[in-house]
């Protein structure tokens, strides 16, 4: 073996001084390094090139100039923002020498978001959104409506092209900003409707008195919303139809630099559902505001019940898991200078929020709460009840690692492990009965392919107590082979496996089968759903073969000739309902080769649609699903009765 010095070889290879010092100019580190920026270049960053456009218009409304807001999702592609604000000024910045205009587009950190005259308060914190959309679109115009003129800029991958024109005199105020992103850049262009409209939905309630409207060109959809209630209104359809326990509960004050309003109710169900806001920026990761509030909740709850000698004397003190089963709430602030981690502003990091927040909240549920026993006194036996459960599963769990019955170190006997160590690269193929199980074991890489076949269909852990759950089989199986614990133990850097993928049979059943897992994961690993673990694997619908041609088809629409075979020729149609019907070569080449096979990734974009779906599938309110199953009959395809 020839050792080589790595440093003498780069040495003696070329010299290293300042010439080989790259300094990248304007927006060109925006388009070499996009992720730093957005996030990733997904259709997750796609999406939040509007989400940075919107978010200026808001910050005019929060300023209270601004009153309606649209999003156009256009024919050609392009994506056109339109609010009836103040207008970007034009004028000449005296820093730049460019207008003002061409300024906040082409420089980064750089717009009114800085001067607390302009803004007390703003999303858009950083000052790159303009630009960075600006950086990584084909082409982007700015239309204004400003001191009487219509001024318009156009903008090819953030180089201006030209000066700002004047297109005309008017009467509004306002800005209109268009954008092509790049292809080049992005791993998909096609925007995705039903995102957007919830996204301006949401909008519309954290902005009480302002109109936002979508429309989609290609698809003829309009929508507006409006809602003076804001987030009560909110929290009204968050909850539903589900039981309550609890009156709704609504408060607004101010702290030291922070505007809390926060709205929340109990109802009688194992799942807690918070959304938080920081001047509307969702913050999906919460931080240190729902801290506060949990916080204050917890020890209010605690300090009544210790004065009221309610709690068990084997519980003592409750802990946040207790006090938030069943809550659902929305906790948004307004703050000067918001310090989110990461561009993408997914968790608030400012300290002091969290005990401005907390005061507000303690001050608001102990006057509620001493005021109103009876109240108290029902959500007090919900968290009483959801700490005995947290208790009995603790209990439950330590006796069967006691009995060494199952022991949570010991994978199920019925997993057929890979060999490859870590999770990286590695898949846990979850299939359908020992048949499927078979074929996939036989089928599979064994080398970073694990297989675990499940005995029909898993516990419904909608509905299930936490002690039915811990006590059925297959739940624990999929929890020992998955290995990252549930609920509040939830660990992701103990998941033994890089993708979770959901292989059932093409049918009915199959999908009911992958509906019950997917509610298990919502409900108890969710973070294996948003931290994009979560396959569903799909195999062929239909085999069309002539002679020694065959085609394997994914599609339930398509047909023979679409494939090449003549239409007055006998094609031999087999049509696979179960996994079982194919043999562990045709399950290898069609489902589980990474070469060759169609997956669909899981993700939770909107949790309040998944959070109302799944209550609605799953769960308890016979007459919410009869209304939906009325409600979406005529698009039922493969109905099994």
């Amino acid at each position: 073996m020839t050792e080589v010095n790595i440093n003498e070889t780069i040495t003696n290879d070329k010299e290293y001084d300042a010439s080989h010092i790259k300094v990248l100019e304007g927006l060109e580190p925006v388009r070499q390094r996009p992720w730093m920026y957005i996030g990733t270049t997904d259709i997750k960053g796609l999406h939040h090139m509007i989400q940075e456009i919107v978010d200026n218009s808001v910050d005019e409304a929060l300023a209270g100039y601004c009153t309606h807001i649209t999003t156009i999702m256009n024919e050609d592609g392009s994506v056109t923002v339109h609010d009836n604000g103040r207008g970007i000024p034009v004028d000449i910045h005296s820093k730049t020498g460019k207008s003002a205009l061409e300024t906040v587009y082409t420089v980064l950190h750089a717009g009114g978001k800085f001067d607390k005259s302009v803004y007390k308060v703003s999303g858009g914190l950083h000052g790159v959104g303009a630009s960075v959309v600006n950086a990584l679109s084909t082409w982007l115009e700015v239309v204004v409506y400003k001191d009487g003129k219509i001024h318009r800029m156009r903008f090819e991958r953030g180089i201006p092209q030209g000066w700002i024109e004047i297109l005309g005199e008017t009467e509004q105020n306002g800005t209109s900003v268009t954008f092509m992103p790049d292809p080049t850049i992005f791993d998909t262009v096609e925007f995705v409707e039903s995102t957007e409209v919830q996204r301006m939905k949401q909008a519309a309630y954290l902005t009480p008195g302002v109109t936002f409207t979508i429309a989609n060109r290609k698809t003829w959809l309009k929508e507006r919303f409006y809602y003076e209630g804001g987030i009560k209104t909110r929290l009204q359809n968050l909850v539903g139809e589900q039981q309550k326990l609890s009156s709704p509960h609504y408060f607004k004050a101010e702290g030291k630099d922070t505007l809390a309003e926060i709205a929340f109710q109990f109802v009688a169900t194992s799942n807690d559902h918070t959304l938080s806001f920081v001047n509307n920026i969702p913050t999906r990761d919460g931080g240190s505001h729902i801290l506060g509030f949990k916080s204050a909740l917890l020890t209010v709850v605690n300090e009544i019940g210790k004065e009221k000698e309610k709690i068990d004397k084997k519980i003592w003190e409750f802990q946040y898991s207790d006090v938030t089963d069943g809550l659902y709430g929305i906790i948004t602030v307004k703050i000067p200078e918001p310090q989110f981690e990461g561009q993408t502003k997914g968790r608030l990091g400012n300290a002091y929020v969290r005990t401005e927040v907390e005061k507000i909240t303690y001050a608001y549920l102990k006057q509620t709460f001493e005021e109103n026993p009876e109240e108290f006194d029902k959500i007090f036996e919900k968290i009483d009840l959801a700490a005995r459960a947290r208790l009995a599963a603790k209990f439950a769990k330590e006796t069967v690692l006691r009995k060494n019955v199952l022991s949570w170190g010991v994978l199920p006997w019925k997993l057929a492990d890979c060999s490859k160590r870590g999770n990286k690269g590695t898949e846990l193929y979850i299939v359908e009965g020992d048949s499927a199980g078979g074929s996939a074991k036989q089928g599979r890489d064994s080398k970073f392919q694990a297989i675990l076949p499940l005995r029909g269909k898993i516990l419904n852990t909608e509905q299930a107590s936490i002690q039915k759950i811990m006590a059925n089989q297959e739940v624990k199986n999929l929890i020992t082979a998955i290995g990252t614990g549930i609920k509040e133990n939830y660990d992701s850097e103990t998941l033994r496996y890089e993708k979770i993928i959901i292989m059932t049979d093409a049918d009915v059943d199959g999908a009911h089968i992958r509906t019950l897992l997917l509610t298990f994961f919502f409900r108890f690993m969710r973070g294996l759903v948003e931290e994009g673990h979560v396959f569903a694997a799909c195999p062929p619908i239909y085999k069309f073969s002539k002679g020694s041609k065959e085609v394997y088809v994914y599609d339930e629409e398509h047909t023979p000739t679409m494939y090449g075979f003549n239409a007055d020729e006998h094609v031999e149609i087999q049509r696979y309902k179960g996994l079982g019907e194919m043999n562990a070569e045709q399950l290898r080449e069609t489902t589980m080769n990474p070469e060759k096979r169609f997956m669909k990734k899981i993700t939770v974009e909107d949790a309040e649609e998944a959070d109302r779906l799944f209550r609605i599938l799953m769960g308890e309110d016979v007459q919410s699903r009869k209304h939906f199953i009325l409600a979406h009959a005529k698009s039922v395809k493969d109905l099994d009765i």
